[in-house]
């Protein structure tokens, strides 16, 4: 059997269709009294009802989050937080919203509760993203973690089908490469197949009829199984490039891991056998590699398959692989300096969308 080191993340989760109800008992357990609620531009309409559902618990409303946490955005939140007397942050919204969530608590230790409306997987991690000067930079950090996830599948049924499928993909990817991790063991690759699964059957499900509330539970219930995944093992080549390609392009995050990871687990199958056949047999793709499985759950569903769908110039694609490389990841086959050209020829394939062998 395979040695391995497994310790548990100290956070809660309340699952289950009009779980939203219990936020007030929540707050109370994590000893808040002046709640800052956080949100994108764009949910501010739900930043403000959760404010309202609060009552005198709310701080007030932040609804300035955006993708990849410019560092100016973190420092203006901060500094709202601070200046309100804010002893909590409740996030409510996708990967935005608890990054910007994390980047307060980084600083200040804020407790964090998350009420997640899209399949990020976010909240289940101790990992954060701040984007300075044109480069995304990542980090652990227990502080950031949320306290307590409120998982409540009614809030995700007016996600976009397009924006669903994309995130679901996104989440996809950090089980995928948790099959893989240098620090994998037996616990995680359970909950990763696991959560390939559920996702796997949910998306066409949501595609076929967005307001369906199973689908909708079983897309959420696979994304906390896939972040939390992410939040036990190390990352590898799949993030490294969607975290230059996002932060040093501006690139939509769903988006871009939606057509990456398929090029990406392609690079990495000769070096991951046993993770790739376990990848595929819970994406239900008998005949099929995991990289052409995903790939066509993606193509099938609608989503982007291509990085030039998405606005990236294939003139940036020698930078974009320079960065990667530059300060890579630990991967399964090697992803230094010397294999530069290499990931140059996979971000080709990115860029066209190949569909892998």
């Amino acid at each position: 059997m395979k040695d391995f080191i497994y310790q548990g993340q100290p956070s809660r989760v309340v699952f289950g269709a009009g779980s939203l109800a219990h936020l007030e008992r929540e707050i109370e357990r994590l000893g808040a009294r002046r709640a800052l609620v956080l949100s994108t531009p764009g949910q501010r309409a739900q930043a403000e009802a959760v404010a309202e559902r609060l009552g005198g618990r709310a701080a007030g409303v932040f609804a300035r989050a955006v993708m990849h946490v410019p560092i100016e955005t973190a420092r203006e939140a901060r500094e709202e937080a601070r200046r309100l007397g804010a002893d909590c942050a409740v996030a409510i919204g996708g990967g935005s919203t608890t990054g910007l969530g994390k980047a307060i608590a980084l600083e200040s230790g804020l407790p964090i509760l998350a009420i997640p409306t899209t399949y990020a997987g976010s909240e289940m991690t101790p990992i954060f993203g701040i984007t300075e000067a044109g480069l995304k930079k990542t980090g652990r950090d227990a502080r950031v973690l949320p306290r307590t996830v409120i998982y409540d599948p009614e809030l995700t049924v007016g996600l976009p089908v397009g924006l669903s499928v994309t995130s679901g993909i996104n989440a996809i990817a950090h089980a995928a490469e948790g099959l893989y991790a240098r620090d994998g063991n037996p616990v995680m690759d359970l909950m990763a197949a696991e959560g390939i699964r559920a996702l796997a059957h949910a998306l066409p499900a949501i595609r076929a009829r967005g307001d369906d509330l199973e689908a909708r539970g079983a897309a959420l219930y696979g994304a906390w199984l896939c972040g939390s995944v992410l939040g036990n093992v190390g990352m590898a080549l799949h993030h490294k490039l969607c975290h230059t390609l996002g932060g040093s392009f501006d690139l939509p995050h769903a988006d871009v891991h939606t057509v990456v990871l398929p090029q990406a687990l392609a690079f990495n199958a000769s070096a991951a056998p046993d993770a790739m056949a376990r990848m595929a047999e819970a994406l239900g793709a008998a005949g099929r590699s995991a990289a052409a499985a995903v790939f066509d759950l993606a193509r099938d569903n609608g989503a982007p398959v291509a990085l030039r769908e998405l606005g990236m110039r294939e003139a940036d694609l020698d930078r974009a692989a320079e960065i990667a490389v530059s300060n890579p990841y630990w991967n399964p086959r090697p992803i230094g300096a010397e294999q530069r050209g290499e990931i140059r020829a996979l971000l080709q394939d990115a860029y066209e969308g190949a569909r892998p062998a």
